[in-house]
């Protein structure tokens, strides 16, 4: 496979940037468990290693069930997640595969009903930000496990 650009030294400032806007969202109204279910969710739908792998991490560290992770990419029919949560991953489909249609009014009701709309619009937020990653490092075919140091995630034993 043929090495890519990299795009962290080809637009540093935008790169910068970027990665603030991501760390802001760490701030946000949507709480830790449910942000890592929708990069891993966002990620595996969009045929991210690089970011699947880094987020399957970080929720190793944040003391995530194993289980509830290799059940991400079959929520609809597991019993392991929340209402709350089930209405994130439904919400996190939506937007990273957007039909023609765009998000149907059911999948939004259905979100309002487990999210007040501030946290409505900071998942969206993050959901935005997860599908922009993952276009980068699809782009670009960045390696798992390359920044597992640099990251931290490194600690969750998973290599």
């Amino acid at each position: 496979m043929m090495p890519r650009i990299d795009y962290q030294k080809q637009s540093p400032e935008l790169f910068k940037k970027f990665v603030e806007f991501s760390l802001a969202l760490r701030k946000s109204t949507v709480e830790v468990a449910i942000r890592h279910l929708v990069d891993v969710r966002a990620s595996q739908l969009n045929g991210c290693a690089f970011c699947l792998d880094m987020h399957v991490k970080e929720a190793t560290i944040d003391h995530e069930r194993p289980l509830r992770l290799h059940h991400v990419a079959a929520w609809r029919e597991s019993g392991l997640f929340t209402p709350r949560e089930r209405a994130a991953l439904a919400w996190t489909e939506a937007l990273t595969r957007l039909s023609p249609e765009g998000v149907s009014d059911d999948i939004y009701d259905h979100a309002l009903t487990q999210f007040s709309e501030q946290e409505l619009s900071d998942l969206t937020f993050h959901v935005m930000s997860i599908n922009a990653w993952n276009r980068l490092n699809v782009a670009f075919r960045i390696p798992p496990g390359i920044y597992d140091k640099a990251f931290g995630v490194d600690k969750s034993g998973l290599a």
